[in-house]
């Protein structure tokens, strides 16, 4: 089967699995071992991978390592479950650099968007929470077990609202009583006020499912703010759903990327993007250049010492890092800024 796989990739292909990069060197890891999934899944293929930011290798690194190894032409496929702006211009903005720096041949897949397979991956890890939770505090019929879906949060409305199709087939696929969804940073509701909101809906049981690749300072924050809840409401069995990490879909699903590339498939969806089309409250962002704003903590990991990183982010990225220098990092505003429950990183207070 994994032959297979390879034999349909035209001669002098290499693989590229481009990320955006963690502190958290278990995130890292857990990456890196998605190329490691898809080294076996395309034997003989060149595979690499690399970040946009705070950590290493940098997309350049696995791009040199690529060409080192006679790839011709690159299929470079985005590690992000939605396109917000790090999959629609910071990772085809390093891509169309390094292309044009290197005279070689890159071609860019699609996010892994809302697909059967993620669907199913997501239904697992949701349906494992599910089975502990009956076997440690006994059974409860699933309309009275209430859904809660974190995604991770963005300034693009698009990517939110794959997050809340992707609840709500999960709550209908699977019968839940009730579903409502969550964001990690950026947009509305987070989760605090999303899981505060949830304990007053009357249900017995809330399974919160963080809707992330990978683990990380976010997936610590809302297993943290779970726990926080929790503890104002014991009469509430909340439990914590796994994220998706290298569940066997998860990897179908970049396979089938790669294969789109190359089978003429490719299609990202621009319908409801905001720097195509007039999305409502965002008609100022058509147009907009697109280019990376990472370039200037690439390589920078959760390893590297001497550089203080003391900023936040309150855009786009929605993953609660820090900066401490006076790069220019420019993002358009998100007009939602001041809604009450949101759009903040998760932070204690804040």
């Amino acid at each position: 089967m994994a032959a297979d796989e390879a034999a349909r990739l035209p001669e002098g292909t290499g693989i590229m699995v481009c990320g955006h990069g963690s502190r958290d060197e278990r995130a890292v890891a857990e990456f890196a071992q998605v190329s490691e999934r898809l080294r076996d899944r395309f034997p003989g293929v060149p595979v690499d991978y690399g970040y946009l930011e705070f950590a290493r290798p940098i997309i350049r690194d696995g791009l040199d390592n690529l060409l080192a190894q006679g790839v011709k032409r690159v299929l470079a496929v985005p590690g992000m479950l939605f396109a917000a702006g790090h999959a629609k211009n910071d990772i085809p903005s390093v891509l169309n650099t390094y292309a044009a720096q290197n005279d070689c041949h890159i071609d860019y897949g699609r996010e892994l968007a809302v697909d059967l397979k993620m669907l199913q991956a997501a239904g697992e890890r949701v349906s494992q929470a599910v089975a502990a939770a009956n076997a440690e505090h006994g059974e409860m019929p699933m309309h009275e077990t209430m859904l809660v879906v974190v995604g991770r949060g963005s300034s693009d409305p698009d990517a939110n609202s794959n997050v809340s199709k992707v609840a709500r087939m999960l709550w209908e696929g699977m019968g839940f009583g009730w579903c409502e969804t969550a964001y990690s940073g950026v947009t509305f509701p987070l989760v605090a006020p999303a899981l505060e909101h949830a304990a007053r809906l009357g249900y017995r049981r809330i399974i919160v499912f963080p809707y992330f690749l990978f683990t990380g300072i976010l997936v610590e924050r809302i297993y943290s703010y779970t726990d926080e809840v929790a503890a104002k409401h014991p009469d509430i069995c909340f439990v914590k759903a796994g994220y998706l990490n290298d569940h066997e879909r998860v990897i179908d699903t970049f396979v089938d990327r790669v294969h789109e590339i190359v089978d003429g498939q490719n299609l990202m969806n621009c319908g409801m993007c905001k720097y195509r089309t007039q999305v409502l409250g965002f008609e100022a962002e058509v147009g907009l250049a697109q280019e990376s704003h990472h370039h200037h903590v690439e390589g920078i990991g959760s390893g590297d010492v001497g550089h203080d990183h003391t900023h936040d982010h309150t855009h786009d990225h929605a993953h609660g890092h820090d900066h401490g220098h006076d790069h220019a990092h420019h993002h358009h505003p998100y007009p939602h800024a001041d809604h009450p429950h949101g759009p903040r990183s998760m932070k204690s207070g804040g």
